[in-house]
């Protein structure tokens, strides 16, 4: 544990992990998330613009819970958010289906390989008999 000022109110707390906010001010940012989302549910296909305007909190912000998946823009939606690695539009999270699929097969093998190279260094290093 250490102690950390919080980006917002810049008051001391004990920061473990995650963002560096005081507990205090993650309240307020959660009662503030439940509020922006009981004002989507009550009107589906507003813009998020008009969101952070009526709601007070920034497009800064929607897009941070978007890309956390806590928010989804509708399929029909024209407004979205860009995929980090491309560029396309997306409704949720950090990457489109392609750039995930691709970044999920080149992690897979990266695995394949350390594994494969494990499996040959203890089998170097194993004794043999012979007969």
């Amino acid at each position: 544990m250490e102690l950390q000022n919080c980006r917002n109110c810049k008051r001391l707390f004990n920061y473990i992990t995650g963002e560096r906010i005081c507990p205090v001010c993650r309240d307020l940012l959660e009662e503030k998330y439940n509020e922006v989302k009981q004002y989507i549910r009550e009107n589906p296909g507003i813009p998020a613009t008009q969101v952070a305007e009526d709601c007070e909190v920034s497009i800064k912000q929607i897009k941070k819970w978007v890309r956390e998946e806590r928010l989804v823009f509708a399929d029909d939606s024209l407004v979205g958010i860009e995929c980090e690695r491309c560029g396309k539009m997306i409704h949720s999270g950090r990457f489109c289906k392609e750039c995930a699929g691709g970044l999920a097969d080149a992690m897979n093998g990266a695995f394949a390989q350390e594994v494969a190279k494990r499996k040959r260094v203890s089998e170097a290093g194993k004794m043999r008999f012979l007969e």
